[in-house]
């Protein structure tokens, strides 16, 4: 495990709201050196999974799956809210706690029988990790597992999860 990130995240309490406390990345994201190492970290977990193409999930996951997939010499594809993508898309409509929300891949984003390997930078509630992983599958594909930089692991994310995950660093709060 990378055990120094943790030194290239900066909280901001009360962001988005009042009691959230937000851990950004961008003062990792701005150090070049501290970004390599938690690429290469990531690169070292992902091959483990032998992926065919890497998923990202809006919006900061496609910081992260972008350059691994660019290091790693595989494709990549965004996982995005409804109306966000050109083209056909395939929708999937999950619950969330109070309603529900809808993501949305390219209609060629994965093919069957693909091995995606799905990257956020946080790893929260599982929500929405959880709901990619479910229209991954339904267009076919199988999900090798997931990564990400951050969990905050009081709440629980990781048990929303039927598939490997890791992630860099750990809160618990």
């Amino acid at each position: 495990m990378y055990t120094d990130i943790k030194n290239h995240i900066r909280s901001i309490p009360d962001f988005p709201k009042p009691g959230i406390l937000f851990y950004d990345i961008s003062t990792l994201l701005a150090d070049a050196k501290a970004w390599q190492k938690t690429m290469d970290e990531l690169a070292e977990i992902v091959t483990a999974w032998r992926p065919d193409v890497l998923a990202g999930i809006e919006s900061r996951g496609f910081l992260v799956a972008a350059p691994l997939a660019l290091k790693l010499g595989r494709g990549f594809f965004m996982v995005r809210k409804k109306g966000k993508l050109p083209g056909a898309t395939i929708p999937f409509e999950y619950a969330l706690e109070y309603g529900t929300d809808t993501i949305e891949i390219q209609t060629d984003a994965v093919k069957p029988g693909a091995r995606v390997v799905i990257l956020d930078d946080l790893l929260a509630t599982g929500g929405t990790m959880r709901a990619a992983a479910d229209l991954i599958r339904k267009v076919g594909g199988e999900v090798a597992g997931a990564a990400t930089i951050l969990e905050l692991t009081g709440l629980k994310g990781r048990e929303r999860l039927d598939f490997p995950c890791a992630s860099l660093a750990a809160y618990a709060d």
